[in-house]
């Protein structure tokens, strides 16, 4: 409200300088002379009627006798000479008449430079006026910090922090160390000055920051690591020297950093290495963090989720002395975070957060935030008053393939080869003994693909052995496989299959030395991204081991194509099953996979049984539809019967 006003203000001063100026020309234009013809103007002296006459080279003004102004212009200094001769003279001679020659004023060189001068001078206030509004009055305060000074962190504490018990014990220490400085001082003992937060995007590195400023009550300033970085040289060890400048004054306090990779990238990892404005500015952060400047009693807070791009020198001990892991949550954690976020939603019956854990291994907080989410907003958009599950299951599928493309007009061709593709992936999937259950499959277009089968783990892995991987592989080529089983043509659908797979075969040979024939030998290239060092790398292996790595690679795709075209070929009934019933009702869950897996329905009969599971669902949804304009229509009642009666306590 107040940059409106503060806006609304300059937009009437500009408003009134040029109403100002109009109403200054209009005056002079009332009190100029009237320009007639020279003609008449001869006329009136020849009849006596001018009074007063002033030249001004060929522009002459003339005072008639009723009082007015008239100007007129003549042709040349001939007409001049002319019409002193015949008229003015003798009628000067006589006093009727009185001449003026006005001298040519040169005007001064201030005069000539004043309209410039005032041009220059509007378009540099307007300019200032456009940067204070675009910058909030600081466009000119390029060197100054841009961290900000958070005032809401004091209602966060750990207790919002759900799944972190050992990340939080790591903090409690900075915590302890701002409340009660002495405790440690008197132990000689020294406190971390930076903590530097890694971890995967959306895992909660910002919030567990934010809570442990809440839980120490001391001042919290936020800044990301892009701030620091400006086309202008210096700017940025600048804005180091200041955001610490302040953060001195409210001693003790938390800096946090995000993002701090965009500016501590290892150094000399550009194009032939030069001292670039990025390095200044990381070169002034190591100062400012442990060199001659005295910053006690400030802690500094980094996230990132590239700890291996970071200098050396930031990691080191007495700068970022703890590298602080968030990773993703495990079931447990998981129920907590979804226990917290669901607080203000209603839940219906059976749906719970221990329940809602197991079915989504491998979410992040962010992942499980979004996940409830959109289950409201389901729910909101059939007018339900509590969250279902089959909301629940609808959103973790959008967060994991996206939203459904339901209106795609898709032919009957592409959607049978869709479901030949996708019945082969979970028939697979159902025979691998090491493969998790299949839970979802479906022909319903989302995202970039023309359909999923999803398969989730019934526990949480931190590892993978061979086997998984060679499996992963099978099932991946699984459904290109379908596709030559049963249509004896094979289609573009499998390409992204076909790089994982190979990807995964790759990294077996490569990276985790899964190969007979290679060895237990690492080949995979460095994960960095730096482009000076590329252009100078070798490869640590010769080409004879390339060509190896090459068959080697082949040769397990190539193994893992054949195992799934046999496990293909020995259920071919199933899998035309399964791709008829999605043909049918197009999403299949896992108990209905499974009964048609093993023959204890046909697919007209799941589809009898869908569409009257449909109806009950139908009806289920009117009855709530009603009951919600039920509880909106007597909320509203309710309010205007509050209002009506504090009418009636204010007229007493």
């Amino acid at each position: 409200m107040k940059r409106f006003l503060k806006t609304f203000g300059i937009y009437i001063i500009i408003f009134a300088v040029i109403s100002g100026f109009s109403l200054f020309l209009t005056r002079n234009k009332d009190s100029a002379p009237k320009v007639i013809p020279y003609s008449k103007l001869t006329s009136y002296i020849s009849d006596a009627k001018v009074k007063e006459i002033t030249f001004d080279e060929l522009t002459i003004t003339a005072k008639l006798d009723d009082g007015k102004k008239v100007k007129a212009f003549a042709h040349s200094a001939l007409d001049v000479d002319r019409l002193h001769n015949t008229l003015l003279d003798k009628q000067s001679a006589e006093g009727k008449l009185v001449v003026n020659n006005k001298e040519q004023e040169k005007p001064s060189v201030f005069m000539t430079l004043l309209p410039t001068l005032l041009i220059i001078a509007v378009i540099v206030v307007f300019w200032i006026m456009i940067m204070r509004q675009q910058g909030g009055g600081k466009a000119m305060s390029f060197g100054k910090s841009r961290a900000k000074l958070q005032h809401d962190v004091g209602k966060l504490s750990f207790k919002d922090v759900a799944g972190l018990d050992e990340e939080k014990e790591e903090l409690q220490e900075i915590v302890d160390f701002l409340k009660a400085p002495k405790k440690y001082a008197n132990l000689g003992a020294r406190i971390p000055r930076g903590v530097l937060l890694v971890g995967p995007p959306g895992t909660g590195k910002t919030y567990i920051s934010k809570a442990t400023a809440g839980e120490a009550g001391v001042p919290f300033f936020t800044i990301s690591g892009s701030d620091f970085v400006e086309m202008f040289v210096g700017v940025g060890a600048s804005r180091v020297r200041d955001l610490f400048d302040k953060a001195k004054k409210s001693s003790p306090c938390i800096v946090f950093i995000d993002e701090i990779d965009a500016v501590g990238r290892k150094r000399g990892a550009g194009m032939g290495g030069g001292h670039d404005e990025r390095e200044q500015t990381l070169n002034q952060l190591l100062v400012e963090m442990d060199g001659f400047a005295d910053n006690s009693g400030i802690i500094i807070l980094a996230a990132t989720n590239r700890p291996d791009v970071l200098d050396p020198a930031l990691l080191r001990p007495g700068r970022f002395d703890r590298q602080v892991l968030i990773g993703m949550p495990d079931i447990k954690a998981r129920e907590e975070i979804i226990g917290i976020h669901s607080k203000n939603k209603p839940l219906a019956e059976g749906v719970e957060p221990k329940v809602l854990a197991r079915r989504t291994p491998g979410f992040s907080p962010a992942d499980l935030e979004n996940m409830l989410n959109e289950a409201a907003l389901l729910t909101a958009r059939r007018s339900g008053i509590a969250i279902r599950m089959d909301e629940i299951e609808e959103a973790i599928t959008k967060v994991i393939a996206g939203p459904a493309k339901k209106s795609r007009v898709i032919s009957e061709k592409e959607k049978w080869l869709t479901a030949i593709h996708e019945a082969g992936h979970a028939i697979v999937a159902q025979v691998l003994p090491g493969t998790d259950p299949v839970h979802q499959v479906s022909i319903v277009p989302r995202g970039r693909a023309g359909g999923f089968t999803m398969i989730l783990p019934t526990e949480d892995r931190y590892y993978n052995t061979k086997g998984d991987m060679e499996e992963e592989i099978v099932h991946l080529l699984a459904g290109r496989v379908a596709e030559m089983l049963m249509l004896s043509d094979i289609s573009t659908g499998a390409s992204n299959d076909i790089q994982r797979a190979t990807d995964v075969a790759k990294d077996m040979v490569t990276k985790y030395g899964f190969s007979d024939i290679l060895g237990p030998v690492n080949y995979a290239d460095s994960d960095e991204v730096f482009l000076g060092r590329d252009f100078t790398s070798k490869k640590s292996f010769s080409e004879d081991t390339a060509n190896e790595i090459d068959k080697e690679i082949k040769r397990i795709v190539h193994d893992g194509y054949e195992t799934a075209q046999r496990i293909l070929t020995e259920n071919k009934e199933k899998l035309v099953r399964v791709a008829e019933a999605l043909m049918l009702i197009e999403n299949i869950d896992a108990k209905q996979f499974v009964r048609l897996f093993d023959g204890e329905i046909t697919p007209k009969e799941l589809e009898a049984e869908v569409q009257s599971k449909e109806q009950d669902i139908e009806e289920k949804n009117k009855m709530e539809e009603a009951q919600f304009h039920k509880n909106i229509e007597r909320q509203h009642a309710e309010e205007k019967l509050h209002k009506d009666e504090a009418k009636e306590q204010k007229s007493i």
